[in-house]
């Protein structure tokens, strides 16, 4: 939203101590994730100054917020995305005292510059970057609370946190997926990933490993993978290891251990992955494969 400050209706605002916390959640490679979160203030009051020297894609989930910058203020609410540009002083003010919280994504420069589908020096002058904000559509919503209150809590390994990060950047920073044919090179692509999480299944990986090892950048090597086999590489890999535990269940004794050499983070996230899955946990599938082995002798 642009407005004149000349046009301005409302007190001029006075700065007030700053009430906000902030807190690093996610960090990887390809981006930091801080929440921010405000306990509210004055209607008539302005935070201090902020400066930003990374571009950043803010995702506000809950309250309302004003973003001034460059005499332009902008509404911050749970159906906005904003696009901050690197080296731009701004203020915040709020209307109502409820307070805010958003996400504050800080992209590495060459992952946003390809998200943008620009070059890095021409993020500045980038359509979104200039008018500071687009309508969070449903799908972006329904993303950032996944990341949230799933990958941001520990709840998800990281490599499933970053496929979902980039997923949620895509669609902030993307209108629409256009539709993928798989041609030559997309599929020998996607084979070099499966060869690689095939080999790989039992590490804990970030898709930083992944793209490194089939020579591709992490956000085509996610866009290419989902388009041409239909899930993310995530899921893929943990129906990798999901498939090595239907195979090694009626001989493995400690569940644990097991789920721990398949590349799972605990037994939990095995258990829970398993269900999700197949409808019955390890161990009532293993007594079912125990008694059938026994019987088939």
């Amino acid at each position: 939203m642009r407005q004149s400050p000349s046009r301005q209706q409302n007190p001029q605002p006075v700065a007030v101590a700053d009430s906000t916390h902030r807190r690093r959640i996610f960090e990887s490679p390809l981006a930091v994730v801080d929440t921010l979160q405000s306990v509210g203030v004055d209607r008539h009051a302005r935070r201090p100054m902020g400066f930003s020297p990374d571009f950043q894609v803010c995702l506000p989930y809950q309250g309302l917020f004003i973003w001034h910058v460059c005499g332009d203020e902008v509404v911050g609410d749970p159906n906005q995305v904003l696009f901050v540009s690197g080296g731009e002083p701004y203020q915040v003010s709020e209307p109502r005292r409820t307070g805010y919280g958003e996400l504050i994504v800080t992209p590495a420069l060459p992952l946003l510059g390809e998200l943008a589908q620009t070059t890095q020096t021409r993020l500045a002058s980038h359509p979104l970057f200039v008018q500071r904000s687009r309508v969070a559509n449903v799908t972006v919503q329904r993303l950032r609370t996944r990341f949230l209150y799933g990958a941001a809590d520990g709840g998800t390994d990281v490599l499933a946190a970053e496929e979902l990060l980039l997923e949620l950047l895509r669609c902030a920073l993307q209108p629409g997926l256009r539709r993928m044919v798989p041609g030559r090179a997309r599929r020998r692509l996607v084979q070099r990933v499966k060869l690689f999480l095939e080999a790989h299944s039992d590490r804990a990986l970030h898709l930083g490993d992944v793209a490194q090892a089939v020579g591709s950048s992490p956000a085509y090597l996610t866009d290419v993978f989902r388009r041409v086999e239909g899930i993310p590489v995530h899921k893929y890999l943990v129906q990798l290891r999901l498939a090595k535990a239907l195979i090694e269940l009626p001989h493995a004794n400690d569940l644990t251990q097991l789920a721990l050499g398949l590349g799972f983070s605990s037994h939990s996230h095995f258990a829970a992955a398993f269900r999700r899955a197949y409808g019955c946990t390890p161990s009532a599938c293993r007594a079912v494969t125990r008694v059938n082995s026994k019987c088939s002798h």
